[in-house]
């Protein structure tokens, strides 16, 4: 795919660490200018600064996906610094771990804030100008727990299968304009967010290991991905190798849902 995305402008939130930040920098490196979007101001700040000083064209928006202003203020901004948006890939999410039970209102409502409507607020204001112009990708970074229920991620796994169906249906929207969009749907991946449920001098063997006690299937491929193996299904469904799939799930989770 080497410089499949030379030309064009992507906007990548969640950009900061992680996912995120794996996929702005192969992005980069195909040639895109990157727009980098994420909360945490100073870190997505540096991350613009670490894809400039590579040669890429490229900016750091702190912004809040949960609200609406603030992302049409950062979008516009994309659009008159670099230009049109031609790829945008959704990875920005929080996780609130908890006992359905015990959630309070503000977790509930944050999680589906940012997980669920911080991708239904970003693809309104950047679809727009694609459908203008008759192209374009959009990849949601979403996770496999939107089809195997977890215990503790009430919260986390609904928004997570909120924000797959709904790129489902602005898929259908959106196909007679010849734009495409995917789910990218990762399993256990090393990053801060995973990080956070690893459970004493275990760590990662515990998640490859499953448990029964919290009816969690292990891993198959015996390993835990890396933020780069999903940037590379997020980079193969924005291009033009995949210009014949739409509203597609990809599971990159080692086996650990055995395709349910």
């Amino acid at each position: 795919m080497t410089n499949q995305f030379e030309g064009k402008v992507a906007l990548v939130t969640g950009a900061a660490q992680g996912i995120g930040a794996a996929v702005a920098r192969k992005l980069a490196r195909e040639g895109a200018a990157v727009a980098v979007f994420d909360v945490k101001a100073g870190a997505v700040e540096d991350m613009a600064a670490t894809l400039r000083a590579g040669g890429t064209q490229a900016i750091g928006v702190a912004v809040d996906v949960s609200d609406s202003d603030a992302v049409n203020e950062a979008v516009a901004r994309v659009r008159h610094e670099l230009g049109e948006i031609d790829v945008l890939v959704n990875v920005a999410g929080i996780l609130r771990m908890g006992s359905i039970l015990d959630y309070s209102d503000a977790d509930w409502e944050q999680t589906f804030a940012v997980n669920a409507g911080g991708v239904f607020r970003l693809c309104r204001a950047v679809a727009t100008g694609m459908v203008e112009r008759k192209r374009g990708a959009i990849v949601t970074v979403a996770s496999n727990a939107s089809t195997v229920p977890r215990m503790q991620m009430g919260a986390y796994a609904a928004s997570k299968a909120a924000s797959t169906q709904f790129m489902r249906c602005l898929g259908l929207e959106l196909a007679p304009y010849g734009i495409r969009c995917n789910v990218v749907s990762p399993g256990s991946t090393d990053t801060e967010m995973q990080r956070q449920l690893w459970n004493g001098a275990d760590g990662s063997q515990g998640v490859i290991g499953g448990s029964l006690e919290t009816f969690r299937l292990g891993i198959p491929l015996k390993r835990i991905a890396t933020p780069e193996d999903i940037a590379d299904a997020v980079l193969y469904l924005a291009s033009d190798s995949a210009r014949h799939i739409t509203m597609h799930d990809l599971r990159i989770d080692g086996g650990a849902t055995l395709g349910a």
